[in-house]
């Protein structure tokens, strides 16, 4: 799957209007290569350029484009998490003492490898996090002694997944 990033970099010190205008141009073309390497990463391009009625190396020269205005980042497998007997996934959200201590929380979560997202949030939450784990009773020991442990965490608050419906990416307009 080929994941699709808008350069959120550009949103730091601006308001909506600046971001919205700064976004690069995309045609139509950009847009249909887009809904196709998003369905299937994998799938080759002189296939992309034949849907697109174009040829194998503008393919090859927008995406390569695309890739160097920072719309279209990198390509990967997704490895299903329950295969590997990662059979519970939590969301957690995480208060901090002081607000200051984000950094320093942050770099220790990205030690503990079950934690597969972390992020900065406004609401009640300073950072809330996604977590994968083998079951409820590893879940449990490692907010006990791995997440409870570290230096400007208050509390936590989780919540465990029953069912992932959907997930996909941003539309393509």
């Amino acid at each position: 799957m080929l994941i699709c990033y808008f350069n959120v970099e550009l949103l730091e010190n601006m308001n909506t209007k600046d971001y919205i205008e700064k976004i690069p141009d995309i045609d139509d073309l950009d847009e249909k290569i887009l809904k196709l390497i998003t369905k299937n990463a994998r799938i080759p391009f002189l296939e992309v350029a034949r849907e697109c009625g174009v040829s194998g190396a503008a393919i090859h020269q927008r995406v390569q484009r695309l890739q160097n205005i920072g719309v279209v980042s990198g390509s990967e497998f997704i490895v299903n998490p329950g295969k590997l007997g990662y059979n519970t996934c939590a969301y957690m959200g995480v208060y901090l003492d002081k607000v200051k201590y984000h950094r320093e929380v942050v770099d220790q979560l990205k030690e503990i490898p079950e934690i597969v997202e972390c992020h900065y949030t406004t609401g009640q939450y300073a950072i809330f996090i996604k977590i994968q784990t083998k079951n409820n009773k590893h879940l449990k020991r490692l907010i006990d002694n791995e997440l409870q442990e570290i230096e400007g965490i208050a509390r936590t608050e989780t919540f465990i997944s029953l069912e992932q419906d959907f997930k996909r990416q941003v539309p393509i307009q």
